[in-house]
């Protein structure tokens, strides 16, 4: 199908339209983690969670993603189109994030509304999931004779805004009071509030929805082809287009598909597991305390919002992105070395790490994500999405649970703790070693086949 021509201005306010469900989603995810000492006691809370039962509900994230969700999802999302698909997960996403807001303010007991929140949690995830999935997709098709890696650099840094907002804006909606019980409504405060930036969220989908039926429609009246109603007929392709499942079979056949799941599930967890374990690292490390440790790795999601589009303009501009991803790659692993070898109890080096891989965090994905619409065709890129993020889930669910491990075995007291946090720092290096191998071997790739043209600058 001819895509007809795009306006500059409807480009941009479609990204504006897509950008905010996503930054709503990243807020409501990480709304207790600057607050979690809320759970340390269950008496500190009407909700009465303990830290157990909190671990337990951050967990119903991905449940529904590793078990099969994602791939069966993006399948669909191929099959009906972003609209269609889209419109479902992001209600979903919505719905989610509102039974965990019940579960927390209904008043039940404690493992009542521990499990509500649960099954809240896992459908928030799913939806999420796929919502970003959706975004992901219209973006590639929204931007594809254009900048398209500056535009997912955007939608990357506005959606960790969210990030960075939750874990300021937290602890100011729920003020730290030692000695006070926190009512319901005061625990619930951070989800109110994220469940009025998805229905705003909401209510930007719908206007993209309707901006994107028009281009379809647009770009079918162009190619003299006939259209009848309804969103999936609108996105009718031909014949030769049309998904099938036995594509499916042919993205796990594709060495680049691998190439690049890999890279991201290596290089993701040496960033994300580093996060949930930062404390258990940099304190022990470094010789700080726990607000100087928070302050430190809350680093890189302001990194991130600064150099994601910054480096996303110059893939765009320049092109070799694979180059970038191999440097992004380079950066993570000198920042885990310095985790690892600094001086014990000097914080400059903790901050000169945080740096370090808060470039190759902006770097990395401003390079990798638009590579992904270069090596498969249109008609399985949102299936090659969700098998992407499916591998990246449980790459970071086996190397949390790897980390965790770790640290427990090492014991209490000071020299374990640093004990324990060498020894996950060296699986951390080790994983951003074999990100930097899969980096040059993507970089290798791309050299014999031009024809995919993933050094290519993107023109507008």
């Amino acid at each position: 199908m001819k895509r007809p021509a795009l306006r500059k201005s409807a480009c941009w306010i479609a990204l504006a339209c897509l950008v905010v469900p996503m930054f709503a989603s990243y807020f409501f995810d990480d709304m207790f983690s600057t607050i979690s000492y809320l759970f340390e006691d269950p008496a500190r809370t009407q909700l009465g969670w303990d830290a157990a039962g909190y671990g337990l509900y951050t967990s119903g994230y991905s449940v529904l993603c590793v078990f099969g969700g994602l791939v069966v999802c993006g399948i669909l999302l191929d099959k009906w189109g972003v609209r269609i698909t889209g419109s479902i997960f992001v209600g979903m996403m919505v719905a989610g994030a509102a039974t965990v807001l019940y579960a927390i303010t209904a008043g039940f007991a404690p493992e009542r509304s521990l499990r509500l929140a649960y099954v809240g949690c896992m459908f928030f995830g799913l939806g999420s999931e796929i919502a970003g999935t959706a975004v992901t997709r219209s973006i590639a098709k929204w931007f594809r004779q254009g900048p398209m890696a500056l535009a997912m650099g955007l939608q990357l840094a506005i959606a960790r805004l969210g990030t960075a907002l939750a874990l300021v804006l937290s602890p100011r909606l729920v003020v730290e009071n030692a000695g006070h019980v926190y009512s319901l409504a005061e625990t619930a405060r951070p989800a109110v509030f994220g469940l009025g930036l998805m229905a705003a969220g909401l209510i930007l989908w719908a206007v993209f929805v309707a901006m994107d039926a028009r281009f379809d429609n647009a770009a079918a009246r162009s190619s003299h082809s006939s259209v009848s109603p309804g969103d999936r007929s609108s996105e009718a392709k031909p014949t030769e287009d049309v998904f099938r499942m036995h594509d499916a079979v042919g993205i796990l056949r594709n060495g680049n598909f691998w190439l690049v799941s890999l890279l991201c599930v290596l290089f993701y967890s040496s960033i994300i597991a580093f996060k949930k374990f930062a404390g258990a690292i940099l304190i022990p490390r470094f010789d700080i305390p726990a607000e100087t440790a928070g302050w430190m790795v809350s680093m890189l999601p302001f990194a991130t919002v600064v150099f994601a589009p910054l480096f996303g303009l110059l893939v765009d501009r320049f092109g070799r992105g694979t180059r970038w991803m191999v440097l992004g790659s380079v950066l993570a692993l000198a920042a885990h070395l310095l985790l690892t070898f600094a001086p014990q109890g000097v914080p400059f080096f903790g901050y000169l790490a945080m740096v370090l891989l808060g470039f190759g965090y902006s770097l990395v994905p401003a390079a990798l994500w638009p590579s992904v619409p270069k090596i498969v065709p249109d008609k399985v890129l949102g299936t090659t999405f969700a098998l992407v993020y499916w591998v990246q889930n449980l790459g970071l669910l086996a190397f949390k649970m790897l980390a965790g491990g770790i640290l427990g075995r090492t014991g209490s007291g000071s020299d374990a703790a640093r004990e324990g946090a060498f020894s996950v720092e060296l699986m951390f290096t080790f994983l951003c070693v074999a990100a930097v191998a899969v980096a040059l071997l993507f970089a290798r790739s791309a050299r014999r086949h031009p024809e995919l043209a993933l050094d290519a600058p993107n023109k507008f």
